[in-house]
């Protein structure tokens, strides 16, 4: 729980993931030999067998966010997107501006009273470019006063915490703190493991605004398997699909808008949670993508599979994730670590 729970109250949005990056680089400088590609996408290597296939395992570790554009005369914050909002979950939430120098500014995104919405205001979402941060300053004076420049970053406020069901997690930044805290606790689950391949643990950049840290990483890496550590939709909520829901285990993505998953891979996958009796879902997205989508289409191309969290509330404020499904994650990841050995990735790979 430890290690997810930091990772959570971390800020990172894309361009700007050093928090996580200096956490990942803590975590994991002794467990394997450790690398950066000139995006800033972390890549640590633990050499199981040196002539081994090379194993690429990314999560990425920037959360959508904001960036600061304007301070307008009166003192409000005006401010851009970084990855997918919807506006009506915007409205009233608590933010934090992180400053060029680190200070962390706290503030909330303005919103009328519904006593004085117009009946054509209350039948539309307001659009974000509308949008203001309330920093509980006078003018803008005060606003540059507290260090506050365009360009700085602005993530969502909220403390990690437990719900009634204490595998329920509650936090931001799910998307994609999970596939971070996965990666090192593979890299830490297979240290005492044998495994006849190369294993690449990679915190990627940029992935919320076009798995940009994924290409370059793998670029650098040149992997003869992929596997993004994402997160996905859970349709638990009253009328969802139920197609992938919290507690069932971790999610197998067979098609998103980035990537069709490598079908002898996914056979492959399928197979070991079979095997081994862990829990697992297969899903798809129509729109949305991970790291796959990169890492899939490296040089001569890599068999790629996204395997993916449920999440409830993705892409807001405040989501929720369910600790089995995690624990599914690394156990899953782990054994694939352990069971692509050269025969294997070729065989999945020309078969």
């Amino acid at each position: 729980m430890g290690i997810l729970k930091e990772l959570s109250m971390l800020n990172a949005i894309p361009g700007n993931e050093g928090q996580v990056r200096k956490y990942m680089t803590r975590k994991m400088k002794d467990l394997g030999s450790v690398t950066y590609d000139n995006l800033g996408s972390i890549i640590v290597e633990k050499i199981g067998n040196p002539d081994g296939p090379k194993i690429m395992v990314a999560g990425h570790m920037d959360e959508v966010g904001f960036m600061v554009t304007t301070i307008t005369k009166e003192g409000y914050v005006k401010f851009t997107p970084t990855g997918g909002w919807w506006s009506q979950v915007m409205l009233a939430q608590q933010m934090t501006i992180t400053t060029n120098e680190g200070k962390e500014i706290r503030a909330v995104i303005g919103a009328k009273a519904p006593h004085i919405l117009t009946p054509e205001e209350r039948k539309v979402p307001v659009e974000m470019d509308k949008m203001y941060l309330d920093l509980g300053v006078e003018n803008k004076e005060e606003a540059v006063a507290l260090g506050i420049k365009p360009g700085d970053m602005i993530t969502p406020y909220i403390e990690f915490q437990k719900l009634s069901n204490r595998k329920y997690y509650l936090g931001k930044a799910w998307d994609n703190r999970v596939g971070c805290a996965a990666t090192i606790d593979v890299l830490r689950s297979i240290q005492n493991r044998k495994h006849e391949n190369i294993y690449y643990g990679v915190g990627t950049v940029q992935e919320e605004v076009g798995l940009r840290g994924a290409k370059t990483s793998a670029y650098k890496i040149q992997p003869d398997i992929g596997i993004a550590l994402d997160t996905t939709i859970a349709y638990d909520f009253p009328g969802g699909s139920k197609n992938t829901v919290l507690g069932k285990g971790v999610g197998i993505m067979f098609k998103d808008s980035s990537m069709v998953g490598h079908k002898g891979l996914r056979d492959f996958v399928v197979n070991v949670c079979e095997e081994a009796k862990i829990p697992y879902q297969l899903t798809f997205l129509e729109r949305g993508g991970t790291d796959g989508g990169s890492i899939h289409m490296t040089a001569s191309g890599a068999p790629s599979i996204a395997l993916c969290l449920p999440v409830r509330y993705l892409h807001s404020h405040t989501s929720i994730v369910h600790k089995s499904d995690y624990d599914a994650m690394v156990k899953l990841v782990t054994l694939l670590v352990e069971k692509l050995d050269r025969e294997a990735v070729e065989k999945i790979t020309y078969q």
